[in-house]
């Protein structure tokens, strides 16, 4: 008798019993058809499975920062109607007014490693001044970042302890649209929930979310709270990171993005290895090639990306890339899009060959290029630097550019400064050049990393900064 279920609940024997049907009565697994074996208590079963084995390791996020920058002057000191003064003038007795209130945001996380190593959202811990994580049984820690990357959204932080349960990252590129995922987190703090759903799309991009996106799109439920949590694959692997959904209610409404695995397993590698990301750079800007292009270049299709650009000294121009060449594959993979081939040379380590097949004015060739080393864009901002209340990035050459430094310039860039902060009140601002710490110079975000981890154990903390042209020194106590 065939048992009569909805058509995506069947699907699911593609990858658990059909398989097993067919080879034991030795029949190609196309034309068998299962004998009742798609019970709902199978296909229940294979969902609880998951759940119970990954719930465990999920974790609760609750994440306070400084007040609203309402409390704040715009220049990031106390704001100046707050004061004895005023208080006073209306009626009011000094410190009478209540002490405003930390932010205090939540999201999700799940262990990857049995000694405390999390991995969650960048936008989840973003100024976040105290982290503490909720488990599944009711334990409360608290967490530190060890480092966070803004360009894929991707953060690690970490508590202290020992053999934790935790989750493996899966191969997001074996992913198939259709195939059932399993959703974990903590929607509007109701912890470990699970929703199901399935893949619905694969390489999503474009969506303005964030620099580096080559999302999964999913149905599975995911709402306000689940960002930083896990989308499981029936295995029990992670195969995405939970990050954002499309929403015209701030609801769910049945599209939700997830970062890939792989992509996150980069990320993560690197940034507890060395506390920063080092993504590969070529040195070139693209475009895509439409009709009109491709009737202008003799194109029998529209295919490849053009190559509109060189910027010079770069590993494309050293290699011979030239402006006009329409770049038709990289180590025999086809340009699908140009956000696809960006991800994967960003995603490739410094110093890796890559051979490119082009097509220049006709003739096709192939030509290698030794990948460079891009823009580190991820540090460890834990520690000292959360304390401070500054975000920095290295000096490259589009950012010197924008702020007036020359391209010789070397240096760490304050990109952001919380209102409030123990920077912004010692007058700290955006776009200031660090350019030594404790009198150690700083380079590169790799120098300023240790520079810190030294000055962490002493009492003061001395900043050589720039800005402009004007040069001074700045001291900050260490508590």
């Amino acid at each position: 008798m065939f048992c009569k279920l909805p058509l995506r609940l069947m699907s699911i024997l593609a990858s658990t019993t059909l398989s097993v049907a067919a080879t034991a009565s030795n029949v190609p697994s196309q034309t068998s058809t299962p004998d009742c074996v798609c019970s709902p208590a199978m296909i229940s079963k294979a969902f609880t499975d998951v759940a119970r084995k990954a719930t465990p390791a999920v974790v609760f996020l609750k994440v306070e920062s400084a007040p609203m920058q309402d409390e704040q002057d715009p220049f990031g000191g106390p704001n100046p109607f707050n004061d004895d003064f005023f208080r006073r003038f209306f009626g009011t007795p000094p410190g009478g007014q209540s002490k405003p209130m930390p932010q205090v945001s939540q999201g999700s996380g799940f262990l990857v490693s049995a000694d405390g190593y999390i991995l969650t959202n960048a936008h989840v811990v973003r100024g976040a001044d105290k982290i503490t994580v909720v488990f599944n049984d009711g334990r409360e820690m608290d967490a530190t970042i060890v480092g966070t990357d803004i360009h894929t959204d991707v953060a690690i932080v970490k508590v202290e302890g020992k053999d934790f349960p935790f989750l493996t990252l899966g191969n997001s590129d074996k992913i198939e649209i259709a195939e059932w995922v399993i959703a974990i987190g903590s929607p509007f703090q109701l912890e470990a929930s699970v929703t199901v759903g399935i893949v619905s799309a694969k390489g999503r991009q474009n969506l303005r979310i964030n620099d580096f996106e080559d999302f999964i799109q999913t149905d599975a439920a995911i709402n306000p709270g689940n960002s930083g949590g896990p989308l499981l694959n029936l295995n029990g692997e992670v195969i995405g990171i939970n990050t954002a959904i499309f929403s015209r209610n701030g609801g769910y409404m049945g599209i939700g993005f997830a970062i890939p695995s792989n992509m996150a397993q980069t990320i993560k590698t690197q940034i507890i290895e060395s506390g920063v990301v080092t993504r590969g750079f070529l040195g070139v800007s693209l475009q895509p090639i439409d009709k009109d292009l491709a009737d202008a270049f003799n194109l029998e299709k529209p295919e490849g990306a053009l190559i509109s650009e060189i910027v010079k000294d770069s590993p494309a121009d050293k290699a011979g890339l030239k402006q006009g060449d329409i770049i038709l594959e990289y180590n025999k993979t086809s340009v699908k899009t140009l956000g696809s081939l960006r991800n994967d040379i960003s995603m490739m380590t410094p110093g890796d060959k890559v051979f490119f097949k082009i097509n220049r004015k006709g003739q096709i060739m192939t030509i290698p290029v030794v990948i460079g080393t891009a823009s580190e864009t991820a540090m460890a901002v834990g520690g000292v630097t959360s304390k401070l209340g500054i975000e920095v990035d290295s000096l490259n050459p589009d950012i010197a550019k924008q702020l007036g430094y020359a391209a010789t310039d070397e240096g760490i860039v304050i990109t952001k400064v919380k209102p409030g902060s123990p920077a912004a009140m010692g007058g700290i601002r955006p776009g200031f050049l660090i350019l030594s710490v404790n009198h150690k110079k700083v380079s590169n975000l790799s120098d300023f990393n240790q520079a810190i981890t030294d000055a962490s154990s002493q009492k003061r903390l001395l900043l050589l900064v720039r800005n402009g042209n004007m040069t001074r020194f700045y001291t900050f106590k260490i508590e």
